[in-house]
Formats: C-alpha cells, structure tokens, sequence
C-alpha cells in the first residue's frame, strides 16, 4: 500500500494544474484581440514575440 500513495497526489496536481491551463487558454481565446493588441503594442517595437503555445 505505501507503493500507492505518492500517485494520487501527483494525479490531483497533474489534472489541477490542466484545469488551470484550460482555464487560462479559454480566457485568452475568448479575448483574443484585446490580449493579441497589448501583446503588438508593448513587444513588437524591441523585438518579435510570439505566443509560447
């Protein structure tokens, strides 16, 4: 039984941290444009940026 304990806790962070992830990547698809503007405007002008994913 010991064997068995550490996988829960990793599952419960693992399936956590993507809810989170999902949450943020809804947010961002849901404003795209106000979220893309600020990300030209305060990127573009030193150096090329794009989106991690």
């Amino acid at each position: 039984m010991p064997q068995l304990n550490p996988a829960p806790w990793f599952m419960i962070l693992f399936i956590s941290w993507m809810g989170l992830l999902s949450m943020l990547m809804k947010t961002i698809k849901h404003q795209p444009t106000n979220l893309l503007c600020y990300a030209d405007k305060y990127t573009q002008p030193t150096t090329p940026w794009t989106w991690p994913w």
